[in-house]
């Protein structure tokens, strides 16, 4: 991998747990977010359901996961990182289980929606004990390594599943993340203990509930409107006590004495700008890879383990580079990786348009693949360090979650209008290629966004410089 030799010698024995725990702990949530996708068509022939049921296959673990995650970060920072990561883990096995075995469509939707819920728990918590733990290069090149193995598993997943469901079942699809949960937890023991809470800290209940109604419903609005119609009170009625538990969000947490979600974060130039190129990039994403994988099996007549390896190139394109890529953003910034990296995934979707029935791999797919791979390995890294580079460690866990809570809901709205862009609850040649052409405009936004908003560090002292541009410090 690209965990070098070079950094691994600068490491202590502590850091290298953590970095794994970190890595594991993440990539398990983010498997089951993709994993899943090349799984929907085999789920659909033993448990039944339309396209509809199988973005709600997808969705219930995302809108509870993008609900539940500020929560997740609040928690993290205030009972501790290691304690939260425990219950995530033990959580995310058991959910796991009940996907694995589930009767029914809709027992499994239900699992997945309590997946989700622990899946919110990991991301937050594997980021934060990066920060708390590694400083100055080290960091940068720690959160290189985690982005390489992080976004893989969004990449790999249908690698994975498409072997599992081919060789042996889709329920192996959920079955298979209680080995490494397992391993984990073992490394989790290893971790020195959290630091005590601090006196008189207390959890943002008010705000938590207001967040996750202000997420969830809204969300679920727009996925059954397609079913319903906007002027249906099953939309309707969720939509508007969304908005207004959004609004009573923001409220509650500009008055409150302890915020979940500080508000002063966005005052932080490269915190916001660096989180609506998120929503761009990584909707974009969503929508890409559960159309491209749908397309192959469905029409193109892939099997599912030829659809999951279709993506290849990108996973190790992933592995290879995005430790460099966060390595190169730590010396010159990360604004020209944030812009030229979208604009070439992008690209790579472009590419897509050419493909046709047939599908042919060589000449239409693997181009396509090959080129959006680099786009996202130049993008992920860079991405990551610019947004929580910004922000205080002491925040770090509220910083990742809302990134993260960015980007899952982000993919779940993407992945919710799957059908309403491709213009047919059945994804044939035509809606696939409109599909392709909205992801890549979704890139470009994407990298347009870095290039006018993201600033780069100054780098005249290298020290003040990776804290200049935090909050509390020089807030822009």
């Amino acid at each position: 991998m690209h965990l070098t030799e070079a950094m691994a010698e600068s490491m202590t024995r502590q850091q290298r747990f953590v970095l794994v725990v970190a890595i594991l702990s993440a990539f398990v949530s983010f498997l089951d977010a993709t994993v899943i996708n090349v799984a929907l068509p085999a789920i659909s022939r033993d448990l039944g359901g339309a396209l509809s049921t199988q973005q709600w296959v997808v969705d219930a673990y995302l809108i509870t996961l993008g609900a539940v995650i500020l929560l997740a970060g609040s928690l993290s920072d205030v009972f501790g990182r290691k304690k939260v990561l425990f219950a995530g883990l033990i959580g995310f096995g058991v959910t796991s289980l009940l996907c694995a075995f589930a009767p029914t469509v809709e027992f499994l939707i239900v699992s997945r929606a309590l997946q989700g819920i622990a899946g919110a728990l990991l991301v937050p918590s594997s980021l934060a004990i990066i920060l708390a733990n590694f400083t100055g290069p080290a960091q940068g090149r720690a959160i290189g390594t985690w982005t390489a193995f992080t976004s893989v598993a969004n990449i790999a997943g249908p690698i994975l599943g498409g072997v599992l469901v081919d060789q042996l079942s889709w329920r192996y699809v959920f079955g298979i993340n209680v080995l490494p949960i397992a391993i984990t937890l073992i490394l989790l023991t290893k971790l020195e203990a959290d630091h005590p809470r601090l006196p008189g800290v207390t959890i943002d209940w008010v705000g938590a509930v207001l967040g996750i109604l202000g997420l969830g419903l809204p969300v679920f609005a727009l996925i059954e409107q397609s079913n319903f119609g906007w002027g249906s009170p099953v939309v309707l009625v969720p939509l508007v006590v969304g908005i207004l538990a959004l609004a009573g969000f923001i409220v509650n947490e500009r008055l409150t004495r302890q915020p979940m979600l500080p508000l002063t974060l966005f005052r932080v130039r490269n915190f916001w700008v660096g989180n609506v190129s998120t929503f761009l990039i990584y909707g974009a994403l969503s929508l890409g890879f559960f159309s491209l994988a749908v397309f192959l099996q469905q029409v193109a007549g892939y099997s599912a383990t030829q659809a999951g390896f279709a993506m290849i190139p990108t996973s190790l394109l992933l592995i290879g580079l995005s430790s460099l890529f966060g390595r190169l953003s730590g010396r010159i910034g990360p604004r020209l990786f944030m812009t030229v990296g979208p604009f070439l995934a992008g690209t790579g979707f472009l590419l897509m348009l050419r493909i046709d029935g047939s599908a042919d791999y060589l000449t239409q797919v693997l181009p396509a693949i090959v080129v959006f791979g680099l786009g996202m390995a130049i993008t992920v890294a860079p991405l990551t360090a610019a947004i929580l580079g910004a922000i205080d460690p002491a925040r770090s866990g509220i910083a990742s979650a809302v990134n993260n809570a960015v980007s899952r809901v982000a993919g779940l709205i993407a992945v919710a209008f799957a059908s309403v862009i491709a213009g047919s609850i059945v994804l044939d040649l035509g809606g696939f290629h409109r599909v392709a052409m909205v992801t890549a405009v979704f890139f470009f936004a994407g990298g347009a966004v870095s290039l006018i908003g993201i600033r780069n560090p100054r780098h005249s002292a290298p020290t003040a410089a990776a804290g200049s541009d935090k909050l509390g410090t020089s807030p822009e």
